[in-house]
């Protein structure tokens, strides 16, 4: 009996611990995807430095725990910081953007093989004991699928808008309404949706080529009557920048990719308003 007491006491201390995290950050964002593949990470990544080059602060937490690709992806894998408390943890901040991952707590290529209490347990951690300070926008780049981890991030970190990522073709989008239909049930105030791999540019011609179709993500998003964010298409330098840490938003300015993501941060921003 002491210990479920002991137990309870400690969960109610830290829910106020993440509320008070939460009183300090305006907007809350989750990013899902129905299945994985839909590069959920590079869109939560290049969509964050869009925010930050807005002039926004912006803090970007991978809530992705069995697969942590954020430092990867920002390029920097440093270690963390004591917040002076020793309970407390200082988010790296990385051109700007202030970002928290398990990937630089574990050794790597070591599998994170936890069950999913443990990996929500590590979540509510990452909202309670993580010194965000005043955010404009905390983005959650989220787990594929609509798992334990999707269901702990939405109903402790109460966001006010989800992001869904889906490519255009059918075996994808099946995936994206069973992701925009919890959103749903969830009662997440604003859907958004994300059409990542619209076309393929050339090269070499700047041609686009519709590999996986388009236009799939837009019409399902008028279908379900969600918002319809923006569509992304495949460049051959965002596959390298990701891998090389050098999101293309910063590092690719000019390409179309990166006019997509600022595109889709306005859009994100006007349904703020």
């Amino acid at each position: 009996m002491k210990q479920d007491s002991d137990r309870a006491k400690q969960m109610e201390e830290q829910k106020k611990r993440i509320d008070s995290v939460l009183n300090q950050i305006e907007h809350r964002v989750v990013v899902f995807s129905g299945k994985g593949g839909v590069g959920k990470t590079t869109v939560s990544v290049n969509l964050a430095y869009a925010l930050v080059k807005m002039n926004h602060k912006v803090g970007l937490l991978d809530a992705d725990i069995t697969g942590p690709n954020v430092p990867k992806m920002t390029g920097d894998s440093s270690p963390y910081r004591s917040g002076g408390d020793s309970r407390l943890i200082m988010p790296q901040v990385k051109d700007g953007l202030a970002v928290i991952s398990i990937a630089p707590l574990v050794p790597e290529d070591t599998p994170v093989i936890w069950r999913g209490p443990l990996r929500s347990g590590t979540i509510r951690q990452f909202l309670s004991d993580v010194m965000w300070g005043e955010l404009e926008y905390l983005i959650a780049d989220l787990p594929p699928g609509t798992g334990d981890e999707v269901l702990t991030a939405v109903q402790d970190m109460h966001p006010q808008m989800a992001i869904v990522v889906t490519t255009p073709q059918e075996v994808s989008l099946m995936d994206c309404r069973r992701a925009v239909n919890m959103a749903k049930k969830l009662e997440i105030p604003t859907i958004g949706v994300v059409e990542n791999m619209a076309g393929l540019i050339c090269p070499y011609c700047g041609k686009e080529i519709d590999i996986l179709g388009r236009g799939g993500g837009e019409n399902m998003a008028r279908q379900m009557e969600v918002s319809f964010l923006g569509r992304i298409p495949m460049e051959i330098q965002t596959r390298i920048s990701g891998d090389q840490g050098r999101p293309m938003v910063l590092h690719e300015p000019e390409s179309k990719t990166a006019a997509a993501f600022t595109e889709i941060a306005a859009n994100l921003k006007a349904l703020f308003k």
